[in-house]
């Protein structure tokens, strides 16, 4: 059973410590030789409003606060070029600004949660374009 507050409770998670986070990280991926240009492409002038929805997103998903309001995989099959290295650039990055912003048990969590979201956005996206995930692939595939 999830503790009260949901599971970023446990591990110490708060809401000014999603902010340094979000922030933190989305400064470093839009200077991302691999991220910057889809990220500043797809979210042009509109910085501010995307990241106060992110900042909705996380609290939503570690704190239970059900701020979010949006469809994150309906903007990301949106974006014809965002392909699974993407992700894979995307979870290391998040993973070394988690360590560097969060307590290790928070920044764990974080990143067990990313792990799963960026799995399900990519499933998503791949059934959205006809596509066999390469997760699902046989090796004779």
């Amino acid at each position: 059973m999830t503790p009260r507050g949901g599971p970023g409770a446990a591990a110490g998670v708060t809401e000014p410590m999603i902010a340094d986070l979000v922030h933190a990280f989305y400064a470093k991926a839009r200077l991302d030789p691999e991220l910057g240009p889809i990220f500043n492409r797809v979210i042009g002038d509109g910085w501010d409003e995307h990241l106060a929805k992110l900042c909705d997103f996380w609290s939503s998903v570690l704190l239970a606060t059900g701020r979010f309001k949006g469809s994150p995989m309906q903007a990301h099959v949106r974006i014809p070029d965002l392909d699974r290295r993407h992700f894979t650039r995307w979870l290391t990055l998040f993973s070394e600004t988690a360590q560097e912003v969060c307590p290790a048990a928070a920044a764990d969590l974080f990143m067990a949660k990313a792990a799963m979201i960026a799995e399900s956005l990519q499933l998503g996206m791949a059934t959205s374009r006809g596509e066999l995930p390469e997760l699902l692939r046989t090796p004779s595939s």
